[in-house]
């Protein structure tokens, strides 16, 4: 007798399409996943030095671009700091002012008083935290003598300045000097002749011709006026040390005068003879010298009669006294004359106090008497 297997329908739950069937291990459970507290804190350390490495490379980008603006500003003059007077030389560059009072000072003293200062100088940053003047020495002069006056050195103790970057070419500084100064109404062909000279006599220049340096130093000059200085050139380097008013030759009389001590064998030393210790003499005075020498002016037998009747008379052999004192300075040169006394030192006294020097000179001249 046969047995019948006996058949159970189960219903088993329909999976959803395209789900993949879940299976657990032998004798496991499924269970969250969850990391040790070792991994977590290696995770969160790796995160922060990203981070921080991003940071520090924004920042060192953003420090280098403010770095870079502010070279291009420094070279373009832009940068502006109060710099005080005691920390600025004026010896990198040969200033073309000449010897003797300069009256026009008077009125930028007082300008910048009421009104201030418009436009600031501008130096050069140094060693030891001091910086060398490029352009503005008669601001500093003046502001110098503000404060000289009044004592007051938190108004005029420190002066608004540019800073420049240091590297600038010095042809470049020198040509900045000069376009700053054709600018005065009152710049002598004399005093261009003398800057040439300087720029020529510089060791730190590359050129050492006088009359090549003027078209290096006034390109934004004309050519005529460029011939001009030329001309002057010659008249400064021939007579220059024995003139005292330079810069009052018109320019008619120092080009007659050029091309004369050009053509006339003689006439420079025959000036310089004429002029030798006439420290006394005016500046109409030299000036007929000149004319006379030059060929102008019809008074040529008035002035060559009597051209030192202004000087007082002297003994013999006392006319011109010239003696050198040894300071921590340098040697002092001392020439004494008739009506003149002149001190010859390479330090700039300029920078003394005003008061102390004007005492040293009244015990000088008291101890004279």
């Amino acid at each position: 007798m046969s047995r019948k297997r006996r058949m159970f329908e189960i219903d088993m739950p329909d999976e959803a399409a395209g789900a993949a069937p879940e299976t657990f291990p032998a004798g496991k459970e499924e269970k969250e996943h969850r990391r040790g507290p070792m991994a977590t804190a290696i995770t969160e350390t790796a995160e922060s030095t990203r981070d921080r490495a991003r940071l520090e490379a924004q920042i060192r980008a953003e420090n280098d671009a403010l770095a870079q603006e502010h070279v291009r500003l420094k070279r373009a003059g832009l940068i502006t700091d109060l710099i005080p007077l005691d920390a600025i030389d004026a010896q990198k560059l040969i200033r073309d002012r000449a010897p003797g009072p300069d009256y026009e000072l008077t009125e930028l003293v007082e300008s910048i008083r009421d009104i201030g200062l418009s436009n600031p100088i501008r130096v050069e940053p140094a060693e030891d935290g001091r910086y060398e003047l490029i352009q503005g020495w008669r601001r500093l002069s003046a502001y110098r003598q503000l404060l000289e006056e009044t004592g007051d050195a938190e108004k005029w103790g420190r002066i608004p300045a540019g800073i420049a970057a240091r590297g600038d070419e010095l042809e470049r500084l020198y040509r900045r000097m000069v376009d700053e100064n054709m600018v005065r109404k009152d710049i002598s062909f004399a005093e261009m002749a003398q800057l040439a000279l300087h720029y020529a006599m510089d060791p730190a220049t590359e050129e050492n011709d006088p009359e090549k340096a003027v078209a290096i130093l006034f390109k934004s000059a004309g050519y005529q006026k460029r011939s001009y200085i030329r001309s002057f050139i010659r008249l400064i380097e021939a007579l220059g040390d024995a003139l005292l008013y330079a810069p009052d030759i018109p320019r008619a009389l120092g080009l007659a005068l050029a091309q004369r001590l050009d053509e006339v064998p003689g006439a420079a030393a025959a000036i310089r003879a004429e002029l030798k210790d006439w420290d006394s003499r005016s500046v109409k005075d030299e000036l007929d010298v000149l004319r006379r020498y030059a060929g102008q002016g019809s008074d040529t037998e008035s002035t060559a009669a009597a051209p030192r009747s202004t000087t007082p008379a002297v003994p013999a052999g006392k006319a011109r006294i010239s003696f050198q004192i040894q300071r921590p300075q340098g040697s002092a040169k001392c020439t004494a004359s008739n009506g003149r006394l002149e001190i010859r030192l390479p330090r700039d006294f300029s920078a003394v106090d005003r008061r102390k020097l004007e005492a040293a000179v009244r015990v000088m001249l008291e101890s004279l008497d």
